[in-house]
């Protein structure tokens, strides 16, 4: 596959342990990466050095085989960007910076920047300096999208829209994917990644943690089933038939085990000489997933200790 975004060694140090360290990343042409972290995890750093506007400490980043701080200025015009910290040029309202950037970015049709304004119900006749934080989102996601861009660059793009806004923009997004285009997202809400990436990066503290691949979380072989009895006796006798039983809420006489999915007939079978009064499948999400990575790190650092 061809890869468009690769991110080689690259390390962005502004010291006493503040930065990006050693970022390895690597994305194909039509996929979606997320990039998921807290604030302060480094997204925005990694980000930025894609695009070019920093010099790194060491490594590189490229795009479409060009260095990114070499060649910034080429790459840029190739890219639809929504940068974290949005700053407008001193223009008098939305409409007017839309139709610079038009002109700048040589676009004549416009359909797709009015059919974006029209999807996230923005209003680009207000004056750019009274705009709120998420009408200034809106702009810039039009501003970023409407030259039809074959990359996507989004630092946390859904800051400041409501929910029914961030619903419209993820649904713009996913149209985007879907036409093949290649996007990489930040954003510290693991639900809308999921929602759209294909895999996802977790970042902390400058660092590549894991890189989780979404297929594989959403078709895990490994299900998790709560399950409450109606009696205690019943409740006792389930838990000594021999399932891995992950968390055990005697209170309730309930039960929380891990299984095979390809064991889960025999489960219900089993089941059928208990009185069961719920049994209800714990979903597995990026979340829960990452979690488990965080807690497996911080059990082997404390092991090395």
């Amino acid at each position: 596959m061809q890869t468009v975004i690769e991110i080689k060694d690259l390390t962005k140090d502004y010291g006493e342990g503040r930065g990006i360290f050693n970022i390895n990343l690597s994305i194909n042409k039509g996929e979606m990466l997320g990039f998921a972290g807290t604030n302060g995890s480094g997204k925005t750093t990694t980000i930025r050095n894609i695009m070019g506007f920093l010099k790194p400490t060491d490594g590189a980043a490229y795009v479409n085989g060009l260095e990114a701080w070499t060649h910034s200025s080429e790459i840029v015009k190739s890219i639809g960007y929504v940068p974290g910290e949005i700053a407008f040029p001193d223009l008098p309202t939305g409409t007017e910076f839309l139709k610079s950037q038009a002109e700048f970015l040589g676009v004549s049709d416009t359909s797709y920047a009015e059919y974006v304004i029209e999807k996230l119900q923005l209003d680009p006749r207000a004056s750019l300096k009274r705009m709120s934080k998420g009408m200034k989102q809106k702009t810039a996601i039009v501003a970023a999208l409407m030259a039809d861009p074959e990359i996507i660059i989004l630092d946390e793009p859904t800051t400041g829209l409501d929910p029914l806004m961030r619903d419209a923009f993820l649904e713009i997004i996913k149209a985007e994917h879907a036409k093949g285009k290649t996007i990489f997202m930040s954003s510290h809400m693991f639900e809308e990644l999921e929602t759209t990436c294909d895999r996802v990066a977790l970042i902390r503290d400058g660092r590549i943690e894991d890189i989780a691949v979404l297929e594989d979380i959403r078709n895990r072989k490994i299900k998790e089933y709560k399950i409450e009895f109606v009696e205690e006796a019943d409740y006792r006798r389930f838990k000594a038939a021999g399932y891995e039983v992950i968390r055990d809420q005697p209170q309730y006489y309930q039960v929380t085990i891990s299984i095979s999915g390809d064991k889960l007939n025999g489960l219900f079978r089993d089941l059928k000489e208990y009185r069961v009064k719920f049994i209800t499948e714990v979903k597995y999400n990026l979340e829960k997933h990452f979690k488990k990575v965080l807690n497996r790190e911080k059990e082997i650092k404390s092991n090395v200790q």
